[in-house]
Protein backbone atom coordinates (compact mmCIF):
# COMPACT_ATOMS: atom_id res chain seq x y z
CA UNK A 1 0.00 0.00 0.00
CA UNK A 2 1.24 3.33 -0.64
CA UNK A 3 2.24 5.88 2.00
CA UNK A 4 3.02 9.30 2.66
CA UNK A 5 6.24 8.08 4.13
CA UNK A 6 7.58 7.08 0.61
CA UNK A 7 8.02 10.49 -0.11
CA UNK A 8 11.54 10.85 0.01
CA UNK A 9 12.45 8.28 -1.88
CA UNK A 10 11.18 8.84 -5.19
CA UNK A 11 11.08 7.52 -8.59
CA UNK A 12 12.33 10.05 -10.60
CA UNK A 13 14.96 13.77 -10.76
CA UNK A 14 13.37 16.47 -11.87
CA UNK A 15 15.39 19.38 -13.97
CA UNK A 16 14.12 21.95 -11.91
CA UNK A 17 15.00 25.21 -14.14
CA UNK A 18 16.46 25.50 -17.75
CA UNK A 19 18.11 29.19 -19.25
CA UNK A 20 15.68 31.21 -20.29
CA UNK A 21 17.73 31.22 -23.73
CA UNK A 22 17.64 27.37 -24.29
CA UNK A 23 15.92 28.08 -27.89
CA UNK A 24 12.62 26.51 -28.75
CA UNK A 25 10.41 25.74 -25.52
CA UNK A 26 8.58 22.59 -25.89
CA UNK A 27 6.35 24.00 -23.15
CA UNK A 28 5.34 26.88 -25.85
CA UNK A 29 4.80 23.98 -28.34
CA UNK A 30 2.63 21.65 -26.04
CA UNK A 31 2.12 22.60 -22.53
CA UNK A 32 -1.48 23.54 -22.50
CA UNK A 33 -3.50 21.29 -24.77
CA UNK A 34 -1.11 18.04 -23.03
CA UNK A 35 -1.90 15.67 -20.07
CA UNK A 36 1.00 15.10 -18.69
CA UNK A 37 2.10 11.83 -16.89
CA UNK A 38 4.01 13.17 -13.41
CA UNK A 39 4.31 11.96 -9.70
CA UNK A 40 3.47 13.75 -6.71
CA UNK A 41 7.44 13.92 -6.58
CA UNK A 42 7.96 15.38 -9.36
CA UNK A 43 5.12 18.38 -8.77
CA UNK A 44 7.15 18.62 -5.84
CA UNK A 45 10.39 19.13 -7.09
CA UNK A 46 8.81 21.97 -9.64
CA UNK A 47 9.92 25.20 -10.36
CA UNK A 48 7.67 28.33 -11.70
CA UNK A 49 7.12 28.86 -15.22
CA UNK A 50 10.02 31.62 -16.02
CA UNK A 51 6.78 33.11 -18.41
CA UNK A 52 3.98 32.50 -15.94
CA UNK A 53 4.58 32.33 -11.79
CA UNK A 54 1.53 30.90 -11.39
CA UNK A 55 2.19 27.95 -13.37
CA UNK A 56 4.61 25.30 -12.93
CA UNK A 57 7.14 23.51 -15.32
CA UNK A 58 8.68 19.89 -14.75
CA UNK A 59 11.26 18.92 -16.98
CA UNK A 60 11.78 22.14 -18.48
CA UNK A 61 8.16 21.92 -19.55
CA UNK A 62 4.96 24.28 -18.15
CA UNK A 63 2.51 21.53 -16.85
CA UNK A 64 -1.02 22.52 -16.50
CA UNK A 65 -2.82 19.57 -17.25
CA UNK A 66 -1.61 16.47 -15.66
CA UNK A 67 -2.42 12.75 -15.17
CA UNK A 68 -1.52 10.40 -11.75
CA UNK A 69 -2.51 7.15 -10.54
CA UNK A 70 -2.38 6.47 -6.74
CA UNK A 71 -4.77 6.14 -3.41
CA UNK A 72 -7.51 8.30 -1.93
CA UNK A 73 -7.43 9.62 1.47
CA UNK A 74 -9.23 11.74 3.85
CA UNK A 75 -12.48 12.44 1.51
CA UNK A 76 -13.92 15.68 2.88
CA UNK A 77 -17.46 16.35 1.13
CA UNK A 78 -19.54 19.59 1.40
CA UNK A 79 -21.69 21.32 -1.13
CA UNK A 80 -19.75 22.92 -3.52
CA UNK A 81 -16.74 20.41 -3.43
CA UNK A 82 -15.00 17.44 -2.72
CA UNK A 83 -11.52 17.64 -1.00
CA UNK A 84 -9.10 14.55 -0.85
CA UNK A 85 -5.52 13.98 -0.14
CA UNK A 86 -3.65 12.10 -3.17
CA UNK A 87 -0.83 9.72 -2.41
CA UNK A 88 1.11 7.75 -5.34
CA UNK A 89 3.80 6.29 -3.06
CA UNK A 90 6.47 9.08 -4.26
CA UNK A 91 4.74 11.97 -1.33
CA UNK A 92 1.15 13.49 -1.26
CA UNK A 93 -0.44 16.34 -2.60
CA UNK A 94 -4.05 17.83 -1.61
CA UNK A 95 -7.27 17.96 -4.76
CA UNK A 96 -10.48 19.45 -4.88
CA UNK A 97 -13.05 18.05 -7.42
CA UNK A 98 -15.90 21.11 -7.92
CA UNK A 99 -19.25 19.94 -7.87
CA UNK A 100 -21.16 21.30 -10.72
CA UNK A 101 -23.12 19.52 -12.42
CA UNK A 102 -24.95 16.36 -11.04
CA UNK A 103 -22.20 13.74 -12.97
CA UNK A 104 -19.78 15.27 -11.03
CA UNK A 105 -21.22 14.17 -7.51
CA UNK A 106 -22.20 11.20 -9.27
CA UNK A 107 -18.49 10.35 -10.20
CA UNK A 108 -17.50 11.26 -6.83
CA UNK A 109 -20.01 9.02 -5.10
CA UNK A 110 -18.00 6.02 -6.68
CA UNK A 111 -14.51 7.11 -5.41
CA UNK A 112 -13.89 6.14 -1.48
CA UNK A 113 -10.85 6.55 1.20
CA UNK A 114 -8.11 3.94 0.59
CA UNK A 115 -9.06 2.94 -3.09
CA UNK A 116 -6.41 3.40 -6.53
CA UNK A 117 -7.86 5.93 -8.55
CA UNK A 118 -6.87 7.73 -11.93
CA UNK A 119 -6.55 11.36 -11.44
CA UNK A 120 -6.88 13.89 -14.81
CA UNK A 121 -6.69 17.84 -12.98
CA UNK A 122 -5.15 21.43 -13.52
CA UNK A 123 -2.05 21.64 -11.52
CA UNK A 124 -2.25 25.09 -9.61
CA UNK A 125 -1.05 27.09 -7.00
CA UNK A 126 -2.85 27.48 -3.53
CA UNK A 127 -1.31 29.92 -1.02
CA UNK A 128 2.18 28.86 -2.49
CA UNK A 129 1.92 25.21 -2.42
CA UNK A 130 0.71 22.86 -5.83
CA UNK A 131 -2.74 21.82 -5.72
CA UNK A 132 -4.77 19.56 -7.82
CA UNK A 133 -8.12 20.58 -9.41
CA UNK A 134 -9.54 17.42 -10.16
CA UNK A 135 -12.22 17.24 -13.47
CA UNK A 136 -11.95 13.90 -13.53
CA UNK A 137 -11.61 10.88 -11.03
CA UNK A 138 -12.21 6.82 -11.58
CA UNK A 139 -11.41 3.87 -9.54
CA UNK A 140 -8.73 1.84 -10.99
CA UNK A 141 -10.11 -1.59 -11.96
CA UNK A 142 -6.82 -2.96 -13.82
CA UNK A 143 -4.09 -2.40 -11.62
CA UNK A 144 -1.58 -3.27 -14.46
CA UNK A 145 -2.70 0.60 -15.05
CA UNK A 146 -0.54 1.94 -11.94
CA UNK A 147 3.13 0.23 -13.57
CA UNK A 148 1.58 1.48 -16.69
CA UNK A 149 1.49 4.93 -14.97
CA UNK A 150 5.01 5.13 -13.96
CA UNK A 151 6.27 3.47 -17.18
CA UNK A 152 4.67 6.61 -18.41
CA UNK A 153 6.40 9.01 -16.45
CA UNK A 154 9.59 7.50 -16.99
CA UNK A 155 9.43 7.59 -21.08
CA UNK A 156 7.71 10.95 -20.58
CA UNK A 157 10.92 12.09 -18.30
CA UNK A 158 13.39 10.59 -20.64
CA UNK A 159 12.05 12.20 -23.71
CA UNK A 160 12.23 15.53 -22.30
CA UNK A 161 15.79 14.72 -20.84
CA UNK A 162 16.70 13.68 -24.82
CA UNK A 163 14.69 17.01 -26.18
CA UNK A 164 16.25 19.71 -23.63
CA UNK A 165 19.85 18.01 -25.27
CA UNK A 166 18.44 18.04 -28.88
CA UNK A 167 18.01 21.49 -28.78
CA UNK A 168 20.94 22.57 -27.38
CA UNK A 169 22.93 20.88 -30.86
CA UNK A 170 19.97 22.53 -32.82
CA UNK A 171 20.69 25.89 -31.84
CA UNK A 172 24.22 25.40 -31.96
CA UNK A 173 23.82 24.72 -35.99
CA UNK A 174 20.75 27.88 -36.29
CA UNK A 175 23.19 30.13 -35.19
CA UNK A 176 25.76 28.94 -38.15
CA UNK A 177 23.43 28.96 -40.47
CA UNK A 178 19.37 30.15 -40.56
CA UNK A 179 18.17 27.55 -43.02
CA UNK A 180 18.79 23.69 -44.49
CA UNK A 181 20.04 23.07 -47.99
CA UNK A 182 17.86 21.03 -49.25
CA UNK A 183 18.21 19.67 -52.81
CA UNK A 184 17.03 21.27 -56.09
CA UNK A 185 16.81 20.92 -59.57
CA UNK A 186 18.35 24.21 -60.53
CA UNK A 187 21.56 24.85 -58.56
CA UNK A 188 21.11 21.29 -56.79
CA UNK A 189 19.91 22.73 -53.81
CA UNK A 190 17.69 25.50 -51.93
CA UNK A 191 17.46 26.42 -48.40
CA UNK A 192 14.04 25.83 -46.40
CA UNK A 193 13.23 28.45 -44.12
CA UNK A 194 12.80 27.62 -40.55
CA UNK A 195 9.22 28.23 -40.31
CA UNK A 196 8.53 25.45 -42.79
CA UNK A 197 10.51 23.05 -40.84
CA UNK A 198 8.19 24.02 -37.97
CA UNK A 199 4.73 23.57 -39.26
CA UNK A 200 5.99 20.30 -40.69
CA UNK A 201 7.03 19.32 -37.31
CA UNK A 202 3.80 20.92 -35.13
CA UNK A 203 1.92 17.84 -35.46
CA UNK A 204 3.29 16.17 -33.05
CA UNK A 205 2.77 12.48 -34.29
CA UNK A 206 -1.24 13.40 -34.23
CA UNK A 207 -3.06 11.34 -37.59
CA UNK A 208 -5.50 13.54 -40.03
CA UNK A 209 -8.61 11.96 -38.25
CA UNK A 210 -7.37 12.21 -34.45
CA UNK A 211 -6.34 15.85 -34.98
CA UNK A 212 -9.95 16.52 -36.41
CA UNK A 213 -11.64 14.96 -33.47
CA UNK A 214 -9.03 17.04 -31.17
CA UNK A 215 -10.19 20.32 -33.08
CA UNK A 216 -13.67 19.83 -33.32
CA UNK A 217 -13.47 19.36 -29.17
CA UNK A 218 -11.57 22.31 -28.72
CA UNK A 219 -14.05 24.37 -30.21
CA UNK A 220 -15.37 26.95 -27.48
CA UNK A 221 -18.87 25.76 -27.76
CA UNK A 222 -17.90 22.34 -27.34
CA UNK A 223 -15.48 23.30 -24.26
CA UNK A 224 -18.40 24.49 -22.66
CA UNK A 225 -20.25 21.59 -22.82
CA UNK A 226 -19.75 20.28 -19.33
CA UNK A 227 -20.88 16.73 -20.15
CA UNK A 228 -18.33 17.06 -23.59
CA UNK A 229 -19.74 15.69 -26.67
CA UNK A 230 -21.18 12.01 -27.33
CA UNK A 231 -19.29 10.29 -30.14
CA UNK A 232 -22.31 10.00 -32.27
CA UNK A 233 -22.41 13.53 -32.47
CA UNK A 234 -18.53 13.71 -33.59
CA UNK A 235 -19.57 10.85 -35.87
CA UNK A 236 -21.86 12.75 -37.67
CA UNK A 237 -20.45 16.48 -37.94
CA UNK A 238 -16.98 14.65 -39.11
CA UNK A 239 -19.08 12.63 -41.40
CA UNK A 240 -16.38 9.94 -40.58
CA UNK A 241 -17.70 5.91 -39.43
CA UNK A 242 -18.24 5.59 -35.46
CA UNK A 243 -15.30 3.14 -35.24
CA UNK A 244 -12.96 5.30 -36.72
CA UNK A 245 -14.00 7.77 -34.24
CA UNK A 246 -13.50 5.43 -31.84
CA UNK A 247 -10.37 4.34 -32.85
CA UNK A 248 -9.30 7.72 -32.40
CA UNK A 249 -10.49 8.61 -29.14
CA UNK A 250 -8.45 5.78 -27.84
CA UNK A 251 -5.49 7.07 -29.46
CA UNK A 252 -6.25 10.49 -27.86
CA UNK A 253 -7.22 9.18 -24.26
CA UNK A 254 -4.28 6.84 -24.48
CA UNK A 255 -2.44 10.67 -24.92
CA UNK A 256 -4.32 12.23 -22.40
CA UNK A 257 -5.40 14.97 -24.80
CA UNK A 258 -9.20 14.17 -24.05
CA UNK A 259 -10.98 11.78 -21.82
CA UNK A 260 -14.53 10.39 -20.72
CA UNK A 261 -17.27 12.49 -19.05
CA UNK A 262 -20.60 11.20 -17.88
CA UNK A 263 -20.31 7.45 -19.29
CA UNK A 264 -17.96 6.31 -21.97
CA UNK A 265 -19.48 7.46 -25.23
CA UNK A 266 -19.28 11.44 -23.97
CA UNK A 267 -15.80 12.89 -24.51
CA UNK A 268 -14.19 16.31 -23.53
CA UNK A 269 -10.87 18.33 -24.28
CA UNK A 270 -8.02 18.79 -21.26
CA UNK A 271 -7.58 21.50 -22.89
CA UNK A 272 -10.97 23.07 -21.03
Amino acid sequence: MFSSSQSDGGFFTSQSSQPSDAGPSPSRNRGSQTTFPVTVKQISQASDSAEDRSIYQIDGVDVTNVKMVGMVFDKAERVTDVTFAFDDGTGRIGCKRWLNELFDRKQMEAIEDGIYVQLIGHLKSFQDRPQIVAFSLRPVTNFNEISHHFIECIHNHAQLSRVKGDSLTQRQTVHSSQSLPVKSESNGFHSTPPNQLSVQMSVDGLKACDQMILDYLQQPSNLAQEKGIHRDEIARHLKLPVEKIMDSIACLEGEGLIYSTIDEFHFKSTAA
